[in-house]
């Protein structure tokens, strides 16, 4: 994955969101920081677990200035009757890219071969529209809303304060690092 540091490619879906059907491209993306949230398929067992976790923390991402796009090799169709028949997905608010052309799939290298499904990837994308954040699982770990905003709020951290780093486990307002000859050997 050498994915880290680079600029998304560009891209034209449609996507479910709010009872609409709407087009989202990669200048849709640039200004904000985003979270793309690939996953299998709709109508599956982990998914609508991730995807509602998500939702109920959307809130707080948006209070971050972050978009997140849910994204599958599905259609925006397939999105829209999965929404309006499971009660978890019921709940979802941000944006459902449709994928069945590939093109976000492979954009993001995470394609499975011949399947012609997403694996789970989390990719956290600055307002630039630069790759700052890479998470893949494998098909039955699922991830957790959570961590993933903590992961967000030290990307924005050191987005802001250049020459700092967050150490594991890093909290909002807990100390950071500032890298240094100093250092080294010391921690």
């Amino acid at each position: 994955m050498a994915l880290i540091g680079t600029p998304i490619q560009p891209f034209k879906v449609d996507a479910y969101k709010e009872g609409k059907f709407v087009t989202v491209s990669d200048a849709d993306v640039k200004g904000k920081w985003s979270i793309f949230f690939f996953y299998p398929a709709d109508f599956t067992f982990v998914c609508p677990t991730e995807l509602e976790d998500l939702a109920d923390n959307y809130e707080t991402f948006k209070k971050l200035g972050v978009e997140v796009y849910s994204v599958s090799t599905d259609t925006h169709f397939s999105h829209k009757a999965w929404h309006d028949s499971s009660p978890a997905i019921g709940k979802i608010n941000y944006y459902m890219l449709g994928d069945p052309n590939h093109v976000l799939a492979t954009n993001f290298q995470v394609l499975r071969a011949g399947q012609g499904l997403a694996d789970r990837g989390t990719f956290v994308v600055d307002p630039e529209g630069v790759i700052q954040l890479i998470e893949i699982t494998s098909e039955g770990v699922g991830r957790n809303a959570v961590e993933l905003l903590r992961k967000v709020k030290a990307a924005q951290y050191i987005a802001a304060h250049p020459g700092e780093v967050c150490p594991a486990k890093w909290e909002e307002g807990e100390e950071t690092l500032a890298p240094s000859l100093d250092l080294v050997g010391k921690i």
